[in-house]
C-alpha cells in the first residue's frame, strides 16, 4: 500500500477523535519511529509503497489510537528536555510544563561551584531526576517513589541516559519517611488533580495514565504539599529550596501553606500558558528535629 494512502486512512479513522494537526503528528511520529523515515518523506517520495511487514506497526498504532491510548505508551518512549524517556502505564507521560520546572531549578543551581545534593520526590519515570543529573554535573541526585514498578522504569531510564541517580522506594506521605542526607534542593511534581477536575481531563489520560500519580481528594487536595513541606523542614540544609509543580487553581492556597510553615522567598511562577504552575520556597532555618 502507498504510504500516502495509509496517511489518509489515519485521518479518516481518527478524525472524529482528534484534531487534524494531532493526527498528522501521530502519523509522522509513528512513521519515523517504526520505519526511520523523516516527516518530509511524502514530499520527496509521494509514490512510496510499503511492504506488509512495514505496514503492520502503523495499523497496530492506528487501532490503539482509536481506543484513545496515548501515542507515547504505544511507542514506549517520549522526549523530555532532549532526553529519551521510556514510558508505560506504570508512569505518567512527562509534560512540557514539567520541563519548565526543571529549567527553573537548573537556573538556580547551574552556577553553584560546589557539589550539591538534590532530591526528586515522586519521581515516576525519573525524567526530572535524570534531567537534573545530566544538566547539573555538580549535583548528586536522589529520587524516590512509592511504586516499585515506577522505580524499575526510572532505573531503566537512568541507565539509558547514563545518568547517576540513586533511587529509593518510599512513600512521601509516610510520617516515618527519613533519609540520612540533607539536601540543597527538593523538587516534586506530586499528584494534585482534584477528583472534581477529572471531567476536564482528556480521555487518554483518564483511561490510561496511573491515577495514583495524578489525583487527590477534593477534601484534601494539598496533602502531598503538606508532606513535602514537613519533610523539607527536616531535610533541607539552611537556605535550601523546594521547587514544585502545582495545581493552577490552587496557587495561592499552596503558597499560603508554605507561608504558614515559615518558608521564605516564596514565588509563584506561571507556565507558558499563563497558568500558576510552579512554586519555589526557601527554608532558612535549621532542621526542626
Amino acid at each position: 500500500m502507498l504510504l500516502k494512502e495509509i496517511k489518509n486512512i489515519f485521518h479518516k479513522e481518527l478524525g472524529a477523535l482528534y484534531q487534524k494537526e494531532e493526527v498528522d503528528t501521530f502519523f509522522h511520529t509513528a512513521v519515523t519511529h517504526f520505519l526511520g523515515l523523516e516527516r518530509f518523506v511524502l514530499v520527496l517520495r509521494p509514490g512510496l509503497v510499503l511492504t506488509k511487514e512495514e505496514e503492520y506497526p502503523l495499523f497496530e498504532t492506528l487501532a490503539r489510537l482509536q481506543k484513545e491510548e496515548p501515542l507515547q505508551y504505544i511507542l514506549g518512549e517520549t522526549e523530555f528536555m532532549d532526553f529519551t524517556i521510556t514510558v508505560n502505564p506504570d508512569v505518567l507521560i512527562p509534560r512540557p510544563e514539567t520541563e519548565e520546572l526543571v529549567e527553573w531549578m537548573v537556573s538556580q543551581y547551574e552556577k553553584e561551584p560546589s557539589k550539591i545534593q538534590l532530591l526528586d520526590m515522586g519521581t515516576g519515570s525519573g525524567c526530572i531526576a535524570i534531567a537534573l543529573s545530566k544538566l547539573l554535573p555538580n549535583a548528586m541526585v536522589t529520587a524516590l517513589d512509592i511504586s516499585s514498578k515506577a522505580i524499575t522504569t526510572a532505573k531503566k531510564n537512568a541507565n539509558l541516559n547514563e545518568a547517576p541517580v540513586v533511587f529509593k522506594e518510599a512513600d512521601m506521605l509516610s510520617p516515618d519517611l527519613d533519609l540520612d542526607t540533607k539536601f540543597d534542593g527538593i523538587v516534586s511534581n506530586p499528584p494534585y488533580v482534584r477528583e472534581q477536575e477529572k471531567r476536564q481531563m482528556a480521555n487518554n489520560v483518564n483511561k490510561y495514565e496511573p491515577h495514583q500519580a495524578l489525583f487527590v481528594t477534593d477534601g484534601n487536595p494539598l496533602v502531598f504539599y503538606e508532606a513535602i513541606a514537613h519533610f523539607a523542614q527536616n531535610h533541607l540544609k539552611p537556605n535550601g529550596n523546594v521547587f514544585l509543580e502545582i495545581n493552577q487553581y490552587l496557587g495561592e492556597q499552596t503558597k499560603q501553606l508554605f507561608v504558614d510553615k515559615n518558608f521564605t522567598q516564596i514565588e509563584l511562577k506561571k507556565d507558558i500558558f499563563g497558568n500558576d504552575r510552579m512554586l519555589s520556597a526557601r527554608w532558612e532555618g535549621e532542621s526542626l528535629v
